[in-house]
């Protein structure tokens, strides 16, 4: 028997009898293993506690079925106030641990879970340890007059780590730590360090910092290059396409943009309809199945978007070369002709291999202007075909975004924001994104496209990897619903998702926009890839899944090696099981890049409010109240897209009193809530746990305060910092 079929039986017999408790000797009895079947039992059998089918009893000699003991096995994620969870992966629902049920457990740990009730809400408690993350642990090295130990960087841990050595290091470096042993909770963890990156106070190292604490690559292997250098010879092999070389194709991506994965067109048909033509870099010609190309692309699963870096996907010789979709070249790309009627309704739907040389490359800036009936800036006298092409294909994304917010899409006006840096790596300065008519032209195509492609292959019974934007949770709504009705607002049933995307549109231009729409969008879960349900409640699109950016993504590479063999008649169909591993994967991999990016730019920003109280240059920013507490208001700052805290003593001269009733504070006449406005300068910095306090501008300043480090007597637990 193959391995995978030793597993099959090995599962069949455990769940042939659910409620007995098999040991190895037991199984290669019953199931008559002999030789390499034997030696690989129990290499099967790690691997299926790792997968959470069984768990191993208090003994370790016996396995039973997970589900039988009220048992969970999987990762453990943690969460800056110091709780955990587990994700199950037969219903995709998360187990929330309260930090006194960790035990000794830390972040990627695999653990097992016993699931218990509390207040009607089903809560774990880690009871083992499966299996220590085999992570580095990023940090700085603190030395008192006795021991050194680590404070990590990422503030989801919650307890500083002893070394025995500093490794090479001063107090007061960057350093790569390695867990070594953590037995009791009330003494620290240990570790020993491995690496030495760096003084923590030099910015320029922040971006290497970032990379070793999320393990992100920095270099291809040798293979891989070697593979993507002989790559562009599949140019002169294109197979059957699709000859569109002489239609009017063009780009519009960022300025600063170098891969073009994605380009447009717009026709007529004989009756008059538009077909949007929405052409993407074909990179499943190039990265074949199992080659190292592959094998990279899968293993980072997504392109990892810095401050100051990107962490490609792909080696630009297929990114920024054969893949990129550059004027005046040829290239290999799949293509969508989506046709709307009048009323901007898709009536017809069809897709190609082809072959495209795009006519001109604009810039967001550059499309905006023509919208707007300038001269773009960097372009000679624009092509009347570019003009007509622009302005058409504005028109059909206006109706579109029209349709789609009548159908109960959510507008939720965020903005985002562009960090700035000098040529040391501070911060120098934080840049509201615009979000244009240019930017909104492309994305509405591209959205049509993905969903296009997701419908195609979903109704004809081609399991996909689905882009899964699921509904929030009942509580979630209740909880938005108080929060509006506490700003002032009358958002009705929000659990109907008409009324939901109404009162985002009704709120558009209304002052406390900013945080309305902040409160919404801390409601909603968070896009994931699934194989097992589709649909997208932000988008309200039934069907929908990611195609459009497969120099980026993974899951766009392996939706167009579907789309092409389903064009092909070979079905598109690939094993369920590969799907459902490559979704939890990708998940994964997007995640971890969020992550990075985010406390990239935290890091950035804490420094910059640090430097400000360094050097008594505090400036003055407007915040709201997000949350009122009876030790003071948390706020948001959207000139920093932050929060932060003014503590009650800062708050008023005068005795302040909270009235949990409408959760207000009073202090004489101020009273501050929920979207109150106030203008804030920053007070303190604690750089280890990410929290910034300030106080309100028109306070008497108080002496500036420092980053709050880890010293002094550790306690009993080990904890320095709470």
């Amino acid at each position: 028997m193959k391995a995978d079929k030793d597993k099959i039986a090995i599962q069949y017999l455990f769940e042939s009898e659910p409620d007995y408790a098999w040991t190895a000797k037991d199984i290669a009895h019953t199931l008559q293993l002999r030789g390499k079947q034997l030696g690989r039992l129990h290499a099967i059998l790690k691997e299926m506690v790792k997968d959470g089918i069984i768990t191993p009893t208090r003994e370790s000699m016996a396995y039973t079925l997970t589900r039988r003991m009220d048992l969970l096995t999987g990762q453990l994620h943690l969460v800056r106030n110091g709780a955990g969870n587990v994700t199950d992966r037969e219903t995709g629902e998360q187990v929330w641990i309260e930090p006194e049920d960790l035990g000794t457990a830390l972040p990627d740990d695999i653990v097992t879970v016993r699931l218990f009730r509390h207040r009607g809400e089903i809560k774990g408690k880690v009871i083992k340890i499966i299996e220590r993350s085999p992570r580095d642990i990023v940090g700085t090295l603190h030395a008192t007059s006795k021991f050194f130990y680590v404070v990590p960087l990422n503030p989801v841990y919650k307890n500083d780590f002893y070394v025995h050595s500093p490794g090479g290091a001063k107090p007061g470096d960057r350093v790569v730590m390695r867990f070594t042993a953590w037995e009791n909770r009330h003494v620290a963890p240990e570790g020993e360090i491995v690496d030495v990156i760096g003084p923590a106070d030099r910015p320029s190292l922040d971006t290497e910092v970032v990379m070793r604490q999320f393990e992100l690559p920095s270099e291809f292997p040798a293979a891989v290059i070697d593979e993507a250098e002989r790559v562009s010879q599949r140019l002169r092999r294109p197979g059957k396409r699709e000859d569109l070389r002489d239609r009017y194709i063009i780009t519009i991506d960022p300025a600063s943009a170098r891969d073009f994965d994605d380009a447009i067109s717009l026709e007529y048909d004989r009756e008059g309809n538009r077909v949007l033509g929405v052409h993407i870099a074909d990179v499943s010609h190039f990265v074949r199945p199992g080659s190292a190309l592959d094998r990279e692309a899968y293993k980072r699963g997504t392109s990892v978007y810095l401050v100051d870096k990107v962490i490609p996907m792909l080696p630009e010789q297929l990114s920024n070369g054969v893949c990129s979709l550059r004027p005046d070249e040829d290239r290999l790309t799949f293509s969508a002709f989506l046709t709307f009627n009048a009323k901007g309704k898709m009536i017809a739907r069809r897709f190609a291999k082809s072959r495209i040389r795009s006519k001109l490359r604009l810039n967001y800036e550059q499309a905006l202007a023509i919208l707007k009936g300038t001269q773009p800036e960097g372009l000679d006298p624009v092509p009347s075909e570019a003009q007509r092409l622009i302005r058409d294909s504005w028109q059909l994304a206006a109706q579109l975004r029209e349709r789609r917010f009548s159908m109960a899409a959510l507008d939720m006006d965020v903005p985002e924001v562009e960090i700035q840096l000098d040529a040391e790596g501070r911060l120098c300065g934080v840049l509201t994104r615009p979000y244009d008519e240019s930017h909104q032209l492309i994305e509405e195509c591209m959205v049509a496209a993905n969903e296009a492609v997701a419908a195609e292959l979903w109704t004809h019974g081609v399991k996909i990897l689905a882009r899964l934007h699921e509904a929030p949770d009942e509580e979630k709504l209740e909880e938005l619903e108080a929060g509006l009705t506490m700003l002032g607002f009358h958002p009705g049933d929000l659990s109907n998702p008409t009324n939901l995307a109404a009162f985002l549109k009704k709120t558009a231009n209304h002052p406390l926009r900013y945080h309305a729409h902040m409160m919404v969008l801390r409601s909603m879960k968070r896009a994931i890839y699934s194989a097992q349900k589709i649909g997208h409640f932000g988008l309200s699109k039934t069907y929908y899944a990611h195609f459009t950016s497969p120099i980026r993504r993974y899951p766009d590479l392996t939706l167009h090696r579907q789309l092409a063999d389903y064009l092909d008649g070979k079905g598109g169909r690939v094993p369920q099981e590969q799907l459902n591993r490559t979704a939890l994967w990708a998940t994964e991999c997007e995640q971890v890049a969020d992550e990075a990016s985010r406390q990239l730019v935290e890091i950035k920003k804490f420094r910059y409010l640090q430097q400000q109280l360094d050097d008594n240059r505090l400036e003055v920013y407007p915040a709201v109240v997000s949350k009122c507490t009876n030790y003071g208001v948390f706020i948001d700052i959207p000139a920093l897209a932050m929060g932060g805290m003014v503590h009650i003593s800062k708050l008023s001269r005068e005795f302040v009193r909270f009235n949990p009733a409408n959760e207000t504070l009073v202090a004489g006449r101020q009273t501050y809530q929920v979207g109150s406005h106030l203008e804030v300068k920053i007070a303190a910095v604690d750089f280890n746990q990410r929290r910034a306090d300030f106080v309100p501008a028109e306070m008497t300043e108080h002496a500036p305060q420092t980053e709050r480090r880890s010293k002094g007597k550790r306690s009993k637990g080990g904890k320095s910092r709470k």
